[in-house]
């Protein structure tokens, strides 16, 4: 065996003196470090918040907020609370769950309305929001009726300045009628005879 097949793993070196990082509990190869691109966007640090989409809760919330201002819903809730209220009257007293004045239903009911009002102002901030977008469209959409409006005038009012310069059918038609009747008379006149043509020279 040969000095070269002698040596440990670890008194083997790759290539380059570069290539190896010294310290710790033995040599690594260097990595490259990674390069920021400006056309990928950056990663979101970590916290210890829950993350969410406000997209999807916003939505959440919208559907929420309209069930809540239907009729169902009132229907459903006025059902609930007379079941509620007559099992734990009529029922026998080892099998009610909430006993008067209620304190269960009270709390049931608070929390409800705890919840459901952030939801339904969430709901009409979105509303507002889109109501918002909408205006800005239509003030656009009109800002640029008004200028096609003004610029379809200002040509209409171009070309009726043009054409008042410009032979209409009219006046050539009168023109010629005009010509046409003075070489009626001079026909209906007929030529003038030679000797006075004589004498007149």
């Amino acid at each position: 065996m040969g000095a070269e097949d002698r040596e440990s793993p670890k008194e083997r070196r790759p290539h380059g003196a570069s290539a190896v990082r010294r310290g710790g509990a033995g040599d690594r190869p260097l990595e490259p470090r990674p390069r920021a691109r400006l056309d990928l966007p950056r990663v979101p640090r970590r916290t210890f918040f829950p993350e969410y989409d406000p997209e999807a809760f916003g939505r959440l919330s919208e559907k929420i907020a309209r069930f809540l201002g239907t009729g169902r819903f009132l229907v459903w809730m006025t059902v609930t609370i007379i079941l509620w209220i007559g099992w734990n009257v009529l029922a026998p007293g080892s099998l009610r769950f909430d006993n008067y004045p209620f304190i269960f239903l009270t709390l049931a009911l608070s929390l409800q309305a705890s919840y459901a009002a952030p939801l339904i102002l969430l709901a009409q901030n979105r509303q507002d929001d889109r109501d918002r977008v909408n205006l800005e469209q239509d003030r656009r959409r009109n800002d640029r009726s008004i200028a096609d409006t003004e610029y379809l005038t200002r040509e209409i009012a171009a070309l009726r300045m043009g054409l008042g310069e410009v032979a209409t059918r009219d006046w050539i038609r009168s023109e010629l009628e005009d010509l046409l009747r003075e070489l009626e008379q001079q026909r209906t006149a007929g030529p003038e005879p030679a000797g006075r043509d004589e004498h007149d020279r």
